[in-house]
């Protein structure tokens, strides 16, 4: 159970249940035409994922040990309950095994692009519990960029697969590209980004006592608490903005439950914002998971295709 606590399972439960929701979402949505699709290599993709952001909580953990003590003693596992050596070993067996299944991909499609990505992630983790996350606002939106390359990565499995790079040819059918309509996974997508790097800044705001032991700078010791969290709840307000821009400028016509639950995940957040902005006792920690809630309410839009 500690073990579990430590790689953050829910997050992971999210990660896994987005990108399998972005591959039914462009298979149902695409049922009109053949859609390449190797269920096994996405599975692996996915454990690859998996494999990376639970490197990351753990070697995240490690480098937190100090502040933990004082923000979350309860819930202290590094050094408490699981040795720090072990925390070390199994964060790059982990991390060596995503890249691993990287490589492996890049290979069998011709494409560097999984390797890279991977690699790519890899170091933005460990940089950003050694180095970024103590830096004003440079690790909020590292965290930000590394969600959404969550379903980006989906995104890029479906182009390599259907998007041939060969001189077309009318008689031969490995050089025939399918472009598939990702619009709404890009928006999904930066959403998802713009919710994570303001949820960081609340959660920021809850751990300053501790934060100070590592010397992280975040906003919320700059400008103060209740600052911090307002502009944090005004940034993640773009999300509703860039919607209803992306519903204006897309040729095709939304599916009704998708429009549906994006705006009650609209329509929670700007009741956050106007409810912080007349409550000032309110508890971050409940801001916090309302925002859990709201991302949670977004991400059920890629199941709409079901209803």
């Amino acid at each position: 159970m500690n073990f579990l606590r430590l790689i953050r399972i829910l997050n992971l439960l999210i990660i896994t249940i987005t990108m399998i929701g972005i591959a039914d979402y462009l298979l149902i949505m695409h049922n009109y035409q053949k859609v390449i699709f190797n269920p096994l290599h996405y599975g692996l993709l996915i454990a690859s994922t998996l494999f990376i952001a639970a490197a990351g909580n753990m070697i995240n953990d490690y480098f937190d040990i100090k502040a933990d003590r004082v923000n979350k003693p309860d819930r202290l596992i590094v050094s408490k309950y699981i040795k720090k050596r072990w925390v070390i070993i199994l964060h790059w067996t982990f991390n060596s095994l995503a890249f691993a299944i990287g490589v492996y991909l890049s290979y069998k499609y011709n494409t560097l692009i999984f390797a890279f990505v991977h690699l790519l992630s890899i170091n933005m983790l460990w940089f950003y519990s050694t180095y970024f996350k103590k830096k004003l606002l440079l690790g909020n939106g590292m965290i930000g960029i590394l969600t959404a390359l969550v379903p980006m990565l989906s995104v890029w499995f479906f182009s390599v697969l259907n998007e041939s790079d060969l001189p077309y040819s009318p008689y031969h059918e490995e050089t025939w590209s399918h472009i598939l309509n990702v619009n709404f996974i890009l928006l999904l997508a930066i959403c998802a980004g713009i919710q994570n790097i303001g949820r960081e800044i609340v959660k920021d705001a809850e751990d300053i006592e501790g934060d100070k032991l590592i010397q992280v700078k975040s906003l919320a010791m700059k400008i103060g608490v209740r600052a911090a969290v307002l502009l944090a709840l005004g940034f993640i307000q773009l999300s509703t903005i860039l919607g209803i821009i992306f519903f204006r400028l897309n040729e095709q016509p939304m599916n009704g439950y998708e429009i549906y639950f994006l705006c009650v995940a609209a329509i929670l957040n700007g009741l956050l914002l106007i409810s912080y902005l007349f409550r000032k006792n309110m508890k971050i920690r409940f801001i916090h998971l309302f925002l859990k809630l709201s991302m949670l309410i977004g991400l059920s839009s890629l199941f709409s295709v079901y209803i």
